[in-house]
């Protein structure tokens, strides 16, 4: 059994999580629950800046809110001295509305919308990341009709495939993110960002994938972008200030994931910088990186309470929690793996092999295949870890079940981040249309 952070189990057999016993979470909270470990994201936070500090390089270590956007962890982000990369107007909504400092703000997408642009102009955030020509445009023009210069990167893909799951590769050629570099695009896409008058170019970013267990990848990735920036300052005189490698470092799930300590990847890409660039005899840039799920993810556990159990005789045991795929699709999307222990009795032997299935009308609706187990009893809690990346993000109503409630646990206390939504929150935007209404009194 593996437990993160400060997970442990304390003397009444109950696995406990920044001091609290999640049995006594889920009297107060109910289950399902996303529970946080802060004391864990303020480590993974501080393992990432005191990195770069030891680099000497200028840096900015951008937590990627997509992995999970509340404005609790905004403010730790804030408090963290982070900056923080958003990819909508609700994501940058919900760090304005915690108070994060707007220039500390950098906006990504490949699609944003002229409302979504404006919205961060006139937030005054600190940089966009262009993904493509149209929005190169579109932000100029609309820069320019409120009197605004904005920063600006460009995102380019290139060419290297990280060893991961295809669906969360991004740095290939084929992807539908960022101007290519092996084809040209990225070459004209600088000469058409440097000529536009309401923008400022401060350098490219580079993303080759997510959940990544070696540092070959961002040291082919620093040599390419190396090369692309050399080749820039001797034909068109313009030089990077900023280089964001973005983020992608792999987090351990289950037994056989073998992340480096974020210091060796972040080591790796900083040697790399700093030898390509004094050769070259290029300054040195600005570094910029973007971790969301390295933050996270291991910092979030989902409680569950067991219920339904079904037993095939000589094929497997299904055990039905009440949460599912409406708040973990990752298994259905990706097959992801999952740990997980019966919480209430951690230190009971294991004595039977069950498959954890969600509640949703679903037959893929699967959680765990094959986990080892006590004897499971219906009222029982089972703990998933490592749910604290792209869980929460990605959760949804299906079937109209309520999104669960999120607490940040730290020092034996609990705090509410995300209350539980109601069932008057499921219909809360549903409109009867007049029409309808007079249908059915007609009847």
């Amino acid at each position: 059994m593996y437990l993160h952070g400060t997970a442990k189990v304390n003397g009444q057999g109950h696995l406990e999580i920044g001091g609290c016993d999640v049995a006594d979470l889920a009297q107060e909270f109910g289950t399902p629950l996303y529970i946080v470990d802060e004391a864990l994201v303020r480590q993974r936070a501080r393992e990432y800046v005191e990195s770069f500090r030891a680099s000497g390089l200028k840096f900015q270590v951008a937590y990627a809110s997509k992995a999970f956007s509340v404005m609790a962890m905004c403010s730790i982000a804030e408090q963290e001295d982070l900056s923080l990369d958003v990819v909508s107007d609700g994501e940058l909504y919900t760090a304005l509305k915690a108070g994060f400092p707007a220039q500390r703000i950098h906006f990504h997408g490949n699609n944003k919308t002229p409302d979504e642009i404006n919205m961060a102009l006139d937030a005054n955030i600190g940089c966009f990341v262009v993904d493509n020509f149209n929005e190169l445009h579109l932000l100029n023009a609309l820069a320019a009709d409120k009197g605004k210069k904005v920063n600006v990167l460009l995102r380019i893909t290139p060419g290297v495939e990280a060893h991961t799951h295809e669906y969360i590769s991004t740095g290939q050629t084929d992807s539908k993110f960022g101007f290519d570099l092996g084809n040209g695009t990225a070459y004209r896409a600088i000469q058409e960002a440097a000529s536009q008058s309401n923008l400022d170019l401060l350098g490219v970013h580079s993303h080759i994938g997510s959940q990544i267990f070696e540092v070959e990848g961002f040291a082919m990735a620093v040599d390419k972008v190396a090369g692309f920036a050399v080749k820039v300052r001797e034909e068109l005189n313009i030089t990077f200030r900023v280089i964001n490698l973005g983020g992608g470092i792999g987090i351990r799930y289950v037994e056989g994931d073998t992340p480096l300590p974020i210091a060796a990847y972040v080591k790796a890409i900083t040697d790399s910088i700093i030898t390509n660039f004094t050769n070259a005899s290029y300054p040195l840039p600005e570094i910029w990186v973007e971790p969301g799920r390295s933050m996270v993810g291991d910092a979030g556990t989902t409680l569950y309470t067991v219920g339904t159990s079904k037993d095939i005789p000589g094929v497997r045991k299904y055990i039905a929690v009440d949460g599912g795929m409406t708040d973990n699709p990752r298994p259905a999307l990706y097959e992801s793996k999952y740990e997980a222990v019966l919480a209430n009795r951690i230190n009971e032997p294991v004595s039977e092999t069950v498959s954890v299935a969600g509640k949703c009308c679903e037959s893929g609706d699967m959680l765990i295949w094959d986990l080892e187990l006590p004897k499971v009893n219906s009222g029982d809690l089972l703990a998933v870890f490592c749910t604290g990346a792209y869980n929460y993000a990605m959760a949804s109503n299906y079937n109209r079940i309520r999104r669960p409630a999120v607490v940040f646990v730290k020092d034996g206390a609990a705090d509410l981040a995300v209350k539980r939504e109601s069932l008057d929150d499921i219909v809360g935007n549903d409109v009867i249309p007049a029409r309808l209404k007079q249908t059915s009194a007609a009847k």
